[in-house]
């Protein structure tokens, strides 16, 4: 895994993303730390809701469902693959249906937290502002959102 650390500040909102100054707190952030990856790696998340979260995603860009540029310059991968057999247009189909099946079988209401955080790597400080959502409540349906995923993906 890639590390880009740097200082940041910390204030009562938590961790800032600004440099440190001085005589204030400060952390050691790993930028290239996925949040998903970062609330696992605290306990915050199982192993479960991490493995599915991670599918999501993996499926989400397989799928290329983010935004992009009029050309593109991917690789061309002419073999190997788990989905052997299959055009890379079938491939991409085959991951977006899953995709739009494991945010259908999360519910309701969820697939706005689950692609903030998952899918386009925004802090769940971040996601609950812009959700309108009351201080520390994401981390609870990100976690039920996650293990309704993790049915879907049928991770033990």
């Amino acid at each position: 895994m890639q590390r880009i650390l740097v200082e940041r500040e910390i204030t009562a909102d938590g961790v800032t993303r600004r440099p440190p100054r001085r005589g204030k707190r400060s952390a050691t952030v790993n930028l290239a730390e996925s949040p998903l990856g970062w609330l696992h790696a605290r306990g915050h998340l199982g192993d479960r809701q991490f493995a599915a979260g991670e599918l999501l995603r993996a499926d989400w860009e397989r799928a290329q469902l983010a935004p992009g540029v009029t050309m593109r310059w991917d690789p061309v991968r002419v073999q190997g693959g788990s989905e052997r057999g299959l055009e890379p247009t079938e491939r991409r189909v085959a991951a977006k249906a899953r995709f739009e099946g494991a945010v259908a079988a999360a519910g309701p209401g969820l697939a706005d937290i689950l692609w903030r955080v998952v899918c386009a790597g925004e802090a769940l400080p971040d996601a609950e502002r812009a959700l309108d959502w009351p201080a520390r409540s994401g981390k609870l349906v990100l976690k039920l959102a996650l293990d309704r995923v993790a049915g879907f993906y049928r991770l033990g």
